[in-house]
């Protein structure tokens, strides 16, 4: 729960988990997570083997120790395993996606989308074993009611999302970034208040024996074209 303005005051404390190598573990520690990090990949087949609910949490706690504008911590997770919520979710996003694709999204945006092998059908949100929605909180409130600004909330969400797709690979687990256009049902649905918008569903779970992945997936811009340096 927040705090409310004027309750507390800037108190500096020694730095309390200090993580620090010398050059050769650091880049060795580096050069392993950026391998690790070359195994993930947005899955759209789950397998039916059932996901530990203390693997969701552990998940999306890791993604609350995210950096926020201001420590307000702008987001919420639902996490979602029940599958005749999960199968209205599908109902909803399909029904979107049928009028995204008849049209909506333009001849250039279906186009890019055309490598990638998308469509209306969305299995993966009622055969993977959890959706997490993402939620952004426009402002914040108090648990006596008072309303707070939140500050860089798409920033401080993505940040937070990055982390929780990181944790969820880290598990051993895959996910897809599927994003509400704009799903305004989800928040009804999920129980959340009018100031909080849905970002983002995570199918999560295992990827089913014949997972596949679209080719153009595995193409990432080298580092020179995604890194400028100015050495001192």
């Amino acid at each position: 729960m927040m705090y409310r303005k004027g309750e507390v005051s800037y108190q500096p404390l020694p730095l309390p988990d200090r993580v620090q190598l010398d050059d050769a573990r650091s880049l060795a520690a580096a050069e392993a997570f950026l391998a690790y990090m070359r195994k993930r990949h947005s899955v759209r087949d789950y397998s039916t083997r059932p996901v530990p609910e203390a693997v969701i949490a552990a998940c999306i706690a890791a993604a609350g120790t995210a950096p926020s504008g201001a420590n307000h911590q702008p987001w919420h997770f639902v996490a979602i395993g029940d599958p005749a919520m999960k199968a209205r979710i599908r109902e909803g996003a399909e029904e979107e996606e049928r009028a995204f694709y008849a049209g909506g999204a333009g001849d250039e945006w279906l186009a890019a989308l055309e490598p990638i092998g998308t469509g209306v059908s969305k299995p993966h949100l009622t055969e993977a074993p959890w959706l997490i929605v993402v939620f952004a909180q426009r402002y914040g409130m108090t648990g006596d009611g008072a309303r707070y600004k939140n500050y860089y909330v798409p920033e401080s969400v993505g940040i937070a999302v990055g982390l929780l797709i990181a944790a969820i690979h880290h598990a051993g687990l895959v996910c897809l970034e599927h994003t509400p256009n704009p799903m305004k049902f989800l928040g009804p649905m999920c129980g959340r208040p009018e100031h909080e918008k849905p970002v983002m569903i995570l199918p999560v779970g295992y990827p089913a024996d014949g997972a596949t992945v679209p080719a153009v997936a595995k193409r990432k811009k080298p580092l020179d074209e995604i890194m400028s340096i100015f050495r001192g």
